[in-house]
């Protein structure tokens, strides 16, 4: 008498149907082989769960193919989830500025994309691969491999992986937990420590604020405060393009070689300067009213400064100039740039102006103004990615417009030092340009603020002083932010310092307040622990940033 067959026994019967990845294979070992050189943000669970679902015993040879194709968008999917490009959600939210690119532009991003040394070797793992799998099973090796990850992922949410070497990165030897520059005791870099340092920092940073005179001493003495903020330009800039020895940078009295933007777009980086005078805060806080006491143009206004904006651009791309006035309050009149000649042509088809123009104006219009103070906010971008020269489709070498702008800031601080007036300038670029790219970003990408991108050279030299100028930089090492340009500036708003017969540089930075290295964008997280740098994505598990 014959019986339906029991679910248990139904589950031998299954066995007779166990099929290979088949060509899911190369998919992987390509995988596996991205992360060994650590191009990839692996997920390891996820791949097992996909592998699962190819090799679960299906009778039906039809249903059993027709699964492999329905796989391949959750494939195509999953490794785009598994690479350091930026996510949906931050395509999405930055549609609009995509949007806004000129066509050449966009081509260009396209072309950089292709690695043709890549698809070598991908072509090279293929055959590699055709040919082995006559006498190796890959299906094994691949479970196996990916068993053993997620083994070790779950043992440590933050492993070593990759080949990475952990030598500290040099003048980064700042504990995000810390801002003294004592060490602390090393714990392991796991997420619960990770998060734990990342929640101390912003705690600290809170408490932290420039401290302001309520008014100025009858004795002060009137000079102005020009913040020359530039688009693009990083210490990796200036090494790659070899302009780091331009006599430009040998022209200031104070130099911070370890300067952190915080950030890797202008928008937030001009809102972290305009709030200067309160320590770092989280990214989603910047587009949220800040304590008064924080706008570094406020607190000048409130002494007595007038307060000006000048550029080379209109500003309207990406919201740049409402940003600046809703989010830093800084609500003065755009200085004209009526009859100023077009330099560039910038990525989004607008005119870059010509610098040299504009700085002559602002000159000659403080010159001829009644208010004996003022404190000006410059932002500059013809080292901007994808501008281009008038009448030309391709992208202006980045060097030659670096070349052209620090030769125009060298002829400008002439023209400063002949004029006698008064003026604290103070260089500070926004962020870098990505020049060279690493594993987790290709050239000319700034989604992830990475290291490299955010340490900015920053400049300041006071002109009309009665002290000779120095005769070479005094170099500020230690860990630096935007509250250290806050609390420079407070102590120099009297102006006394123009009027004395020598300027003891040691003491006036002496105590500026250290930040250390935390860098932020919408979706990305980069903070210095412990000597060594680690990367938070989507709000996932902290990893060891490949180098």
């Amino acid at each position: 008498m014959n019986s339906a067959a029991s679910p248990s026994s139904s589950l031998p019967l299954l066995g007779r149907y166990w099929r290979g990845l088949g060509g899911w294979n190369y998919y992987f070992l390509l995988k596996f082989g991205l992360l060994w050189n650590g191009y990839l943000n692996f997920h390891p669970l996820a791949n097992l769960v996909l592998v699962a679902f190819l090799l679960f015993p299906i009778p039906n040879v039809r249903l059993h193919r027709l699964r492999h194709w329905l796989a391949l968008p959750f494939g195509i999917g999953l490794f785009y989830h598994d690479t350091w490009l930026p996510g949906v959600g931050s395509l999405l939210s930055q549609g609009d500025q995509l949007a806004g690119f000129s066509a050449s532009y966009l081509l260009e991003l396209v072309q950089r994309f292709i690695n043709w040394q890549m698809l070598g070797a991908a072509f090279v793992l293929w055959v590699a691969y055709l040919f082995l799998a006559q006498w190796l099973r890959f299906t094994v090796l691949v479970v196996t491999a990916l068993g053993w990850l997620n083994i070790v992922d779950v043992a440590a949410p933050v492993v070593k992986l990759l080949p990475v070497e952990e030598t500290p990165v040099a003048g980064r030897q700042f504990d995000a937990t810390q801002t003294s520059p004592t060490r602390p005791v090393e714990v392991p870099a796991t997420n619960q420590n990770l998060n734990a340092a990342l929640e101390s920092f912003y705690r600290q940073e809170r408490q932290r604020q420039t401290g302001f005179p309520d008014s100025l001493p009858a004795d002060a003495v009137p000079f102005d405060v020009l913040v020359i903020n530039i688009c693009s330009l990083s210490w990796s800039d200036l090494e790659a393009t070899g302009l780091a020895s331009h006599p430009l940078w040998q022209r200031f009295d104070l130099r911070f070689q370890d300067f952190n933007s915080a950030t890797s777009y202008s928008g937030p980086a001009g809102i972290r300067l305009l709030r200067a005078s309160c320590g770092q805060s989280p990214q989603q806080a910047l587009y949220q009213p800040a304590d008064p006491r924080c706008y570094l143009f406020d607190n000048l206004a409130q002494l007595g400064f007038s307060t000006q904006l000048a550029m080379d651009h209109d500003g309207d791309f990406g919201g740049y100039l409402s940003d600046l006035r809703r989010h830093g309050q800084l609500q003065a009149p755009l200085m004209s740039q009526q009859g100023i000649a077009r330099a560039l042509v910038s990525f989004d088809g607008e005119p870059v102006l010509n610098d040299a123009q504009l700085f002559s104006r602002w000159l000659q219009q403080r010159q001829a103004a009644e208010e004996t103070r003022s404190a000006t906010f410059f932002n500059l971008i013809p080292l901007h990615d994808g501008n281009r020269l008038p009448g030309r489709n391709e992208t202006a070498s980045y060097r030659d417009r670096a070349q052209t702008l620090f030769d125009q800031l060298d002829a400008f601080f002439d023209t400063l030092e002949q004029s006698g007036r008064r003026l604290m300038v103070v260089v500070v670029p926004e962020h870098g340009a990505a020049l060279v790219g690493d594993k987790v970003q290709l050239s000319g990408l700034r989604d992830i603020p990475s290291p490299a991108m955010t340490r900015v050279p920053v400049g300041i030299r006071l002109f009309g002083t009665q002290a000779p100028a120095r005769s070479a930089a005094l170099d500020v090492d230690a860990p630096s932010s935007y509250l250290a340009i806050s609390e420079l500036i407070a102590r120099l708003v009297d102006g006394q310092v123009f009027e004395a017969n020598a300027i003891d540089w040691p003491s006036l930075i002496q105590g500026l307040p250290q930040t250390a290295a935390v860098s932020e964008n919408d979706n990305a997280v980069v903070m210095e622990f412990q000597g060594n740098s680690h990367i938070r994505l989507n709000g996932g598990d902290w990893v060891l940033y490949p180098r």
